[in-house]
């Protein structure tokens, strides 16, 4: 075993390290983090709305009063992701991030239609629609934030920029020195716009929804996509690499356009297209104790095992663990290159998952309706709020009683390890004494 695992991380933890560090997914992750916050407040704002036990009638009337709440935030999602990947993409150049982020979004807004059709085919121009600034749009979004950011980035290196004097306040020269930088990047876009308009007869949004962002989210949706970034998520943990921070920078782009399509979907009274999104990767793994779902592994340790040492790290554990903050015992088991427990670690998220994916699918228990949910929420409300349903907690307590069972043989057999040990040294100190 011991073998294996310095064979794997020879081989995993470069490629894990260079991952963690690329500059193009570290810029994703805080893209997407600038807009959580606003994700929040309109997951806040949905749920208050659509509560299980309001009737019809008053959901109407609070969704006309308090919709904008969620208008302005989730449904325009990939406003802020687009500014946050022009800003920091931009700042990890060392050039100015507000202009950065200002050109990106203007750029995909160049790219974004105008015009929305009525039900009776009619078409309205001067509109821009929800529908493009949220999950529709999120890949175009990325796609050209990226690409405005870099031409700006490159041609402001280039010295391509309008100098004024030392005496000009700072925010004027500023202001000119983005100006050559901006009228080409944002040119460019519009020269791209008006080919794939005249020429395709089409526009960027429909074309990139139809040749990427569809084959990629019904890919990041299936079961064996997810549980291939689970399996990877909890081997980097295992050998103390942060699974979460490196996965989901690659997959969070899909999760949460899946998200944001369920949102939609619920907001309408649909039917939601689909199972897995960013609240279900995070609810139904991270949700239930931290990375690998340890919240009851936590608890057997402080109350059912036997050494001391599992006993303290269990206990000193289980506060921060409530919290799905699951760190004391990564390292203080430890979790991170512990051969002993490495199949459960592995073993039980993806156990887990295809369980919670077979329920949701045969419509036994609710699929999460695209609403987000703060990862520190505890065990069960953080399912009934992710689902608009108790069912959704009910699931979680069921899912912690089969991580339990998949755990509880091996740590019996470190507890066991670990009582020898402790006769062992209690023998010594006898002697010595």
């Amino acid at each position: 075993m011991n073998k294996l695992i310095d064979s794997i991380s020879e081989k995993l933890l470069p490629v894990a390290g260079k991952l963690g560090q690329n500059r193009y997914l570290l810029v994703i992750r805080d893209a997407f983090m600038l807009a959580f916050p606003l994700t929040m407040f309109g997951s806040l704002i949905v749920v208050i709305n659509n509560l299980p036990f309001f009737s019809d009638e008053l959901k109407g009337t609070l969704g006309s009063l308090f919709g904008n709440g969620q208008n302005a935030t989730m449904s325009i999602m990939a406003i802020f992701v687009s500014f946050g990947i022009g800003y920091y993409l931009s700042q990890s150049y060392k050039e100015d991030p507000v202009f950065g982020g200002a050109i990106a979004l203007s750029s995909f807004l160049i790219v974004t239609p105008f015009t929305m059709f009525t039900e009776a085919g009619e078409e309205i121009g001067g509109v821009l629609t929800t529908a493009r600034l949220g999950a529709q749009g999120m890949f175009v979004a990325m796609i050209a934030s990226f690409i405005a950011a870099e031409i700006y980035v490159r041609l402001t290196k280039s010295g391509l920029t309008i100098k004024m004097p030392e005496q000009v306040p700072s925010a004027v020269a500023r202001s000119f020195s983005a100006v050559i930088p901006a009228i080409i990047t944002l040119g460019s876009f519009t020269l791209l716009n008006a080919f794939v308009n005249a020429v395709m007869n089409t526009n960027l949004h429909d074309l990139i929804f139809t040749t990427v962002q569809q084959p990629l989210t019904a890919l990041g949706s299936g079961l064996p996509a997810t549980l291939v970034a689970i399996f990877f998520v909890q081997i980097l943990w295992f050998f103390g690499l942060h699974g979460q921070v490196i996965v989901n920078s690659v997959m969070d782009p899909i999760w949460n356009t899946l998200m944001l399509d369920n949102l939609e979907a619920f907001e309408a009274g649909e039917t939601l297209p689909h199972i897995v999104t960013k609240p279900f990767i995070e609810i139904y793994t991270v949700g239930m104790g931290g990375s690998g779902m340890t919240l009851i592994v936590v608890i057997m340790m402080a109350f059912v095992m036997k050494s001391r040492q599992l006993k303290d790290v269990g206990r000193l554990a289980l506060a921060p663990g409530l919290f799905n903050v699951n760190e004391p015992v990564t390292f203080g088991m430890p979790i991170v290159l512990n051969a002993t427990i490495l199949i459960p670690w592995v073993l039980a998220p993806i156990a887990v998952t295809s369980f919670n994916y077979a329920m949701m699918s045969a419509g036994i228990f609710p699929i999460p309706t695209g609403v987000a949910v703060p990862w520190t929420m505890p065990l069960f409300f953080n399912g009934a709020l992710a689902t608009n349903s108790l069912m959704g907690g009910v699931l979680q307590l069921i899912d912690v009683v089969i991580v339990g069972i998949i755990w509880f043989p091996f740590l019996k057999a470190l507890d066991k390890a670990n009582l020898r040990d402790d006769i062992a040294v209690s023998s010594t100190v006898a002697e010595t004494e």
